[in-house]
């Protein structure tokens, strides 16, 4: 067939279909390859059968019980995610027994090589399906591993990789592979999803320290972010080969970027390091900002810290802010805050019992504290319809959301003055008339 007018790459493709035929009509003809198919099938049934034998007493084995949470369990879990990988690797492994046998035979084993390839083929598709769970390493084994065995497995992984290798990308003043940029991708996705793995490990670890005071434990969770990831830049570069001087270059551009574009950006940053410094402001607090802004610090970022409102909102606000503005600081994470509650009570009423009597009804509310001050009733005025007083009380905590402590305490106030019969007046007018009244009959 001439195919010289047709496209080099139909060429090509037809080449490698001949090549493949004459290497089937060589296995089908040689008594050595059909030695090589029984040794493969017979390695397959052999791990298929150990396989089965073999993973119920490995799973009851590395089982742990239920309620145990140390390392050695937590390793005996971790190994028990593997155990899909028996079958195929156990074939690879007796294929690779027959394959010493079939080579110091016959001299020659490309059937069960090519066999060989073929189960790390399926181990590394069972890798992918079966084992791995993160949603980026799922994909990249995907797009990455299976296709790379797959390759392997049919013999044209060094033949791809050295077409990718000869195509140059150009950039500028720089130029690179196709494989390098492939290999950069992959490299570096995988450094990255460790140093993210690694800083959720870390931010958990630094959380669980209680002896550590909140806005240390933000500060060690960011500098441990930082080094962590700026470990990662430094080894890919390095595993890629990239010369680090070249970093005073792009050192030097983002200094110029910070200077004017991102200059809002490093100051957020700068704020953000100064209030985890201080710690004046930290994750817990219920803090309210010259702009109106107020709920409790959930989260403190390298740029912004966000506020959750007792309604379910939440709230970005910038880092520079609580530098730049005046910020009230409740302190929900447990320092007492004063309240009062206002109330009156009639003319009738002699005042002087009041005090005692609120007092004591109030001081009975499981939240209100005696230190730094008990609940104190104060006379506030002479109002048009009663007495107006007012009784203060301290407690830990905000007075909204999960909170009632004004309305507890007025509950308690209006039992103590009922008990007592004290009346709560309303409003009440007196009506002059003046004139005769005329009345007309009917």
């Amino acid at each position: 067939m001439d195919l010289s007018e047709q496209p080099e790459i139909v060429q090509q493709a037809f080449a490698f279909v001949l090549q493949g035929w004459d290497l089937a009509k060589g296995w089908l003809l040689s008594p050595a390859a059909w030695s090589q198919f029984a040794i493969l099938i017979l390695a397959y049934l052999l791990a298929v059968l150990i396989s089965r034998k073999l993973k119920p007493s490995l799973t009851r084995l590395f089982t742990p019980a239920d309620d145990q949470g140390n390392i050695f369990a937590t390793a005996r879990r971790f190994i028990l995610i593997f155990l899909p990988l028996i079958m195929p690797l156990l074939a690879y492994g007796l294929t690779g027994l027959g394959e010493s046998i079939t080579r110091s035979i016959f001299g020659s084993g490309e059937v069960i090589a090519f066999g060989k390839r073929i189960f790390l083929f399926l181990a590394a598709r069972i890798f992918v399906t079966d084992i791995i769970k993160d949603g980026f390493l799922k994909l990249l084994g995907k797009f990455v591993l299976v296709p790379v065995a797959a390759l392997n497995a049919v013999g044209l992984l060094e033949l791809a990789t050295t077409r990718l290798d000869a195509m140059v990308v150009p950039l500028g003043n720089l130029s690179f592979s196709l494989l390098f940029a492939i290999r950069f991708a992959v490299v570096g996705g995988i450094i990255f999803w460790f140093g993210r793995w690694s800083n959720d490990q870390s931010s958990t670890f630094i959380s669980k320290q209680e002896e550590m005071r909140p806005a240390t434990r933000e500060l060690a969770s960011k500098a441990a972010e930082i080094a962590i990831f700026g470990a990662a830049v430094l080894f890919l570069m390095n595993i890629m080969g990239i010369s680090l001087t070249s970093l005073a270059v792009l050192g030097g551009a983002i200094g110029v970027g910070l200077g004017f574009g991102l200059q809002k950006i490093a100051s957020n940053f700068i704020s953000g390091v100064i209030l985890l410094l201080e710690g004046q402001a930290t994750v817990g607090d219920y803090v309210e900002l010259d702009g109106g802004e107020a709920g409790t610090i959930v989260k403190m970022t390298a740029r912004a810290a966000i506020l959750e409102t007792y309604d379910g909102r939440w709230i970005v606000v910038p880092n520079e802010d609580f530098i730049t503005t005046r910020v009230v600081n409740y302190s929900d994470s447990g320092s007492a805050n004063r309240y009062e509650a206002p109330f009156s009570v009639s003319y009738d009423t002699d005042i002087n019992l009041v005090p005692g009597i609120v007092e004591a009804a109030v001081a009975k509310h499981s939240e209100v504290l005696s230190d730094p001050y008990p609940p104190d009733c104060e006379l506030r005025s002479f109002g048009d319809s009663g007495v107006n007083f007012a009784v203060e009380f301290w407690v830990n905590g905000i007075d909204d959301g999960r909170h009632k402590f004004t309305s507890d305490v007025l509950f308690l106030v209006w039992n103590a003055l009922k008990e007592n019969n004290i009346e709560i007046p309303y409003p009440q007018r007196v009506v002059e008339l003046k004139g005769e009244i005329r009345t007309t009959s009917q």
